[in-house]
Protein backbone atom coordinates (compact mmCIF):
# COMPACT_ATOMS: atom_id res chain seq x y z
CA UNK A 1 0.00 0.00 0.00
CA UNK A 2 1.21 3.33 -0.87
CA UNK A 3 -0.29 6.17 1.39
CA UNK A 4 -0.09 10.14 0.81
CA UNK A 5 -0.95 13.25 2.72
CA UNK A 6 -3.95 16.05 0.70
CA UNK A 7 -2.20 19.20 0.76
CA UNK A 8 -5.59 20.41 0.43
CA UNK A 9 -5.77 19.29 4.06
CA UNK A 10 -3.52 22.09 4.94
CA UNK A 11 -5.71 24.88 2.64
CA UNK A 12 -5.96 26.88 6.06
CA UNK A 13 -2.78 26.57 7.73
CA UNK A 14 0.53 28.39 6.94
CA UNK A 15 2.63 25.47 6.27
CA UNK A 16 5.27 25.13 3.12
CA UNK A 17 5.38 22.47 1.12
CA UNK A 18 9.05 22.20 2.47
CA UNK A 19 7.62 21.61 5.95
CA UNK A 20 4.88 19.79 4.46
CA UNK A 21 7.33 17.32 2.75
CA UNK A 22 9.42 16.90 5.86
CA UNK A 23 6.11 15.74 7.78
CA UNK A 24 4.84 13.32 5.36
CA UNK A 25 8.38 11.73 5.34
CA UNK A 26 8.71 11.60 9.04
CA UNK A 27 5.27 9.65 9.62
CA UNK A 28 5.97 6.86 6.84
CA UNK A 29 4.15 8.28 3.90
CA UNK A 30 5.30 7.56 0.06
CA UNK A 31 3.59 10.33 -1.25
CA UNK A 32 1.60 13.63 -1.89
CA UNK A 33 -0.97 14.38 -3.80
CA UNK A 34 -0.97 18.00 -5.03
CA UNK A 35 -3.84 20.18 -5.16
CA UNK A 36 -4.40 22.11 -8.28
CA UNK A 37 -4.18 25.09 -7.16
CA UNK A 38 -1.08 24.56 -5.24
CA UNK A 39 0.81 23.28 -8.28
CA UNK A 40 -0.21 26.29 -10.20
CA UNK A 41 1.34 28.76 -7.31
CA UNK A 42 4.08 26.80 -7.40
CA UNK A 43 5.00 26.71 -10.95
CA UNK A 44 7.16 29.65 -11.43
CA UNK A 45 9.45 28.34 -8.71
CA UNK A 46 11.43 25.91 -10.76
CA UNK A 47 13.56 24.38 -7.51
CA UNK A 48 9.53 22.21 -7.00
CA UNK A 49 8.95 19.72 -8.67
CA UNK A 50 8.89 15.58 -9.06
CA UNK A 51 13.22 15.32 -8.31
CA UNK A 52 12.81 18.05 -5.49
CA UNK A 53 10.41 15.48 -3.90
CA UNK A 54 11.94 12.26 -4.73
CA UNK A 55 14.81 14.05 -2.35
CA UNK A 56 12.22 13.32 0.59
CA UNK A 57 11.87 9.52 -1.09
CA UNK A 58 8.35 11.00 -1.82
CA UNK A 59 6.18 10.76 -4.96
CA UNK A 60 2.83 13.01 -6.26
CA UNK A 61 0.69 10.34 -6.21
CA UNK A 62 -2.12 12.65 -7.98
CA UNK A 63 -2.86 16.38 -9.16
CA UNK A 64 -6.49 17.39 -8.43
CA UNK A 65 -8.00 19.83 -9.95
CA UNK A 66 -11.70 20.72 -11.26
CA UNK A 67 -11.23 21.22 -14.82
CA UNK A 68 -14.12 23.28 -16.28
CA UNK A 69 -16.38 20.85 -17.96
CA UNK A 70 -18.70 23.36 -18.64
CA UNK A 71 -16.28 26.22 -20.12
CA UNK A 72 -16.20 26.97 -23.89
CA UNK A 73 -14.03 23.76 -25.07
CA UNK A 74 -11.16 26.31 -26.09
CA UNK A 75 -10.76 26.90 -22.28
CA UNK A 76 -11.32 23.66 -21.54
CA UNK A 77 -8.60 22.19 -23.10
CA UNK A 78 -6.84 25.18 -22.64
CA UNK A 79 -6.79 24.17 -18.75
CA UNK A 80 -6.74 20.75 -19.08
CA UNK A 81 -2.85 21.35 -21.28
CA UNK A 82 -1.49 23.08 -18.31
CA UNK A 83 -2.46 20.89 -15.61
CA UNK A 84 -1.29 17.90 -17.66
CA UNK A 85 2.47 19.90 -17.43
CA UNK A 86 2.23 19.92 -14.39
CA UNK A 87 1.45 16.49 -13.63
CA UNK A 88 4.16 15.47 -15.76
CA UNK A 89 6.80 18.67 -14.15
CA UNK A 90 5.45 16.72 -10.51
CA UNK A 91 5.99 13.54 -12.33
CA UNK A 92 2.46 11.52 -11.96
CA UNK A 93 0.05 10.27 -14.54
CA UNK A 94 -3.26 10.92 -12.70
CA UNK A 95 -5.35 14.17 -12.87
CA UNK A 96 -8.52 13.90 -10.55
CA UNK A 97 -11.78 16.26 -12.08
CA UNK A 98 -15.54 15.76 -10.55
CA UNK A 99 -17.53 15.06 -13.65
CA UNK A 100 -20.46 18.07 -13.74
CA UNK A 101 -22.18 20.07 -11.18
CA UNK A 102 -25.10 18.53 -10.66
CA UNK A 103 -26.62 14.87 -9.83
CA UNK A 104 -26.93 12.09 -12.00
CA UNK A 105 -30.89 12.31 -11.56
CA UNK A 106 -30.91 15.70 -12.58
CA UNK A 107 -28.83 15.62 -15.60
CA UNK A 108 -30.53 15.03 -18.50
CA UNK A 109 -29.43 12.89 -21.44
CA UNK A 110 -28.22 15.56 -23.74
CA UNK A 111 -26.21 16.98 -20.75
CA UNK A 112 -24.68 13.75 -20.32
CA UNK A 113 -23.76 13.13 -23.92
CA UNK A 114 -21.78 16.26 -24.02
CA UNK A 115 -20.70 15.49 -20.70
CA UNK A 116 -19.31 12.18 -22.32
CA UNK A 117 -18.14 13.59 -25.25
CA UNK A 118 -15.86 16.43 -23.48
CA UNK A 119 -14.40 13.66 -21.37
CA UNK A 120 -13.19 11.50 -24.39
CA UNK A 121 -11.42 15.06 -26.18
CA UNK A 122 -9.78 15.25 -22.13
CA UNK A 123 -9.17 11.53 -22.51
CA UNK A 124 -7.20 11.55 -25.85
CA UNK A 125 -5.04 14.60 -25.02
CA UNK A 126 -4.34 13.01 -21.64
CA UNK A 127 -3.45 9.67 -23.45
CA UNK A 128 -1.11 11.41 -25.92
CA UNK A 129 0.41 12.29 -22.75
CA UNK A 130 0.78 9.03 -21.01
CA UNK A 131 -1.71 10.13 -18.32
CA UNK A 132 -4.89 9.27 -16.84
CA UNK A 133 -8.12 11.25 -16.30
CA UNK A 134 -9.26 10.44 -12.61
CA UNK A 135 -13.12 10.97 -11.97
CA UNK A 136 -14.45 11.10 -8.32
CA UNK A 137 -16.78 9.47 -7.11
CA UNK A 138 -18.97 12.36 -5.39
CA UNK A 139 -22.22 13.90 -4.54
CA UNK A 140 -23.78 16.07 -7.30
CA UNK A 141 -21.73 14.91 -10.07
CA UNK A 142 -22.20 12.52 -12.67
CA UNK A 143 -20.80 10.04 -10.57
CA UNK A 144 -22.78 10.07 -7.24
CA UNK A 145 -23.93 6.90 -7.44
CA UNK A 146 -22.29 3.35 -8.63
CA UNK A 147 -24.93 2.69 -11.77
CA UNK A 148 -24.31 6.18 -13.10
CA UNK A 149 -20.74 5.79 -12.61
CA UNK A 150 -20.70 2.27 -14.30
CA UNK A 151 -22.66 3.94 -17.15
CA UNK A 152 -20.10 6.95 -17.50
CA UNK A 153 -17.01 4.71 -17.89
CA UNK A 154 -18.75 2.44 -20.41
CA UNK A 155 -19.96 5.17 -22.21
CA UNK A 156 -16.99 6.83 -22.53
CA UNK A 157 -15.56 3.58 -23.22
CA UNK A 158 -11.63 5.31 -22.71
CA UNK A 159 -8.17 3.77 -21.55
CA UNK A 160 -7.44 6.93 -20.23
CA UNK A 161 -10.45 7.01 -17.83
CA UNK A 162 -10.04 5.65 -14.59
CA UNK A 163 -11.93 6.18 -10.64
CA UNK A 164 -10.55 8.01 -7.69
CA UNK A 165 -12.42 5.83 -5.19
CA UNK A 166 -13.48 7.92 -2.61
CA UNK A 167 -15.07 5.67 -0.35
CA UNK A 168 -17.21 7.97 2.19
CA UNK A 169 -18.99 9.40 -0.97
CA UNK A 170 -19.52 5.61 -2.38
CA UNK A 171 -21.06 4.79 1.01
CA UNK A 172 -23.28 7.86 1.44
CA UNK A 173 -24.59 6.71 -2.12
CA UNK A 174 -26.07 3.82 -0.26
CA UNK A 175 -24.02 0.83 -1.38
CA UNK A 176 -21.15 -1.11 0.70
CA UNK A 177 -17.85 0.60 -0.79
CA UNK A 178 -16.76 -3.47 -0.84
CA UNK A 179 -19.50 -3.91 -3.32
CA UNK A 180 -18.58 -0.91 -5.57
CA UNK A 181 -15.34 -1.41 -5.59
CA UNK A 182 -15.47 -5.08 -6.49
CA UNK A 183 -17.06 -3.88 -9.29
CA UNK A 184 -15.42 -0.89 -9.94
CA UNK A 185 -12.21 -2.34 -9.47
CA UNK A 186 -10.84 -2.43 -13.13
CA UNK A 187 -11.51 1.19 -13.05
CA UNK A 188 -9.61 2.18 -9.99
CA UNK A 189 -6.25 3.79 -9.80
CA UNK A 190 -6.63 5.68 -6.66
CA UNK A 191 -8.82 6.13 -3.10
CA UNK A 192 -9.99 8.73 -0.78
CA UNK A 193 -10.45 7.71 2.57
CA UNK A 194 -11.97 9.63 5.67
CA UNK A 195 -14.53 8.96 7.95
CA UNK A 196 -17.78 11.00 9.46
CA UNK A 197 -19.34 10.32 12.92
CA UNK A 198 -23.00 9.86 11.75
CA UNK A 199 -24.84 10.00 8.26
CA UNK A 200 -26.58 12.66 9.52
CA UNK A 201 -23.26 14.74 9.76
CA UNK A 202 -23.04 14.44 6.03
CA UNK A 203 -23.50 17.97 4.88
CA UNK A 204 -20.22 18.92 6.77
CA UNK A 205 -18.42 17.91 3.63
CA UNK A 206 -20.42 20.35 1.45
CA UNK A 207 -18.01 22.61 -0.95
CA UNK A 208 -19.83 25.59 0.10
CA UNK A 209 -19.03 24.28 3.70
CA UNK A 210 -15.62 21.88 3.88
CA UNK A 211 -13.79 24.84 1.24
CA UNK A 212 -14.92 27.65 4.14
CA UNK A 213 -12.19 28.73 6.46
CA UNK A 214 -14.79 29.39 9.04
CA UNK A 215 -16.85 26.30 7.87
CA UNK A 216 -18.48 23.81 10.19
CA UNK A 217 -16.57 20.86 11.25
CA UNK A 218 -18.49 18.85 13.08
CA UNK A 219 -18.79 15.34 12.94
CA UNK A 220 -15.06 15.04 11.25
CA UNK A 221 -13.32 12.07 12.37
CA UNK A 222 -10.47 10.19 12.69
CA UNK A 223 -10.21 7.15 9.85
CA UNK A 224 -11.27 3.98 12.64
CA UNK A 225 -13.64 6.55 14.68
CA UNK A 226 -16.45 6.73 12.60
CA UNK A 227 -19.34 4.73 10.80
CA UNK A 228 -17.21 3.34 7.78
CA UNK A 229 -15.57 0.03 8.93
CA UNK A 230 -12.54 0.36 7.46
CA UNK A 231 -10.63 -2.17 9.13
CA UNK A 232 -13.63 -4.62 6.58
CA UNK A 233 -12.60 -1.97 3.86
CA UNK A 234 -8.82 -2.35 4.29
CA UNK A 235 -9.11 -6.05 4.90
CA UNK A 236 -11.07 -6.90 1.32
CA UNK A 237 -9.41 -4.27 -0.49
CA UNK A 238 -6.01 -5.18 0.65
CA UNK A 239 -6.53 -9.17 -0.49
CA UNK A 240 -7.57 -8.25 -4.19
CA UNK A 241 -5.80 -5.17 -5.65
CA UNK A 242 -2.71 -2.75 -5.25
CA UNK A 243 -3.81 0.31 -2.62
CA UNK A 244 -2.79 3.81 -3.26
CA UNK A 245 -4.75 6.15 -1.20
CA UNK A 246 -4.65 8.99 -0.08
CA UNK A 247 -5.63 10.04 3.63
CA UNK A 248 -8.03 13.40 3.54
CA UNK A 249 -8.56 15.35 6.08
CA UNK A 250 -10.79 18.12 6.13
CA UNK A 251 -10.59 19.17 10.13
CA UNK A 252 -8.68 20.80 12.51
CA UNK A 253 -5.61 19.58 14.44
CA UNK A 254 -4.31 17.68 11.00
CA UNK A 255 -0.73 16.78 11.37
CA UNK A 256 -1.81 14.89 14.31
CA UNK A 257 -4.82 13.22 12.76
CA UNK A 258 -2.93 12.57 10.13
CA UNK A 259 -0.25 10.98 11.97
CA UNK A 260 -2.67 8.68 13.79
CA UNK A 261 -4.60 7.78 11.04
CA UNK A 262 -1.43 6.80 9.04
CA UNK A 263 -0.83 4.04 12.51
CA UNK A 264 -4.26 2.97 12.59
CA UNK A 265 -3.84 2.20 8.72
CA UNK A 266 -0.62 0.34 9.10
CA UNK A 267 -1.48 -1.54 12.46
CA UNK A 268 -4.67 -2.93 10.15
CA UNK A 269 -2.91 -3.39 7.67
CA UNK A 270 -0.38 -5.98 10.09
CA UNK A 271 -3.72 -7.63 11.21
CA UNK A 272 -5.73 -8.39 7.94
CA UNK A 273 -1.45 -10.28 7.24
CA UNK A 274 -1.65 -12.61 10.28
Amino acid sequence: MKLSICTISFRHYLHSIDQLADFAKAQGFQGIELWGVHAKNLADDLHYGADWLRSFGLETSMLSDYLPLDAPISEMMAETERLSALAERWGTNKIRTFVGKKGSSDTSKKEREELTFRLELLCDYLESKGQYLLVETHPNTLTDNLPSTMQLLEETNHPRLRVNFDVLHVWESGINPIIAMEQLRPYILHFHFKNIASRTQLDVFAPHNVYAASGSREGMVPLFEGVIDYGEFLAEVDSTMEINASLEWFGSNVKSVLTKDIHDVKKALQLVQI
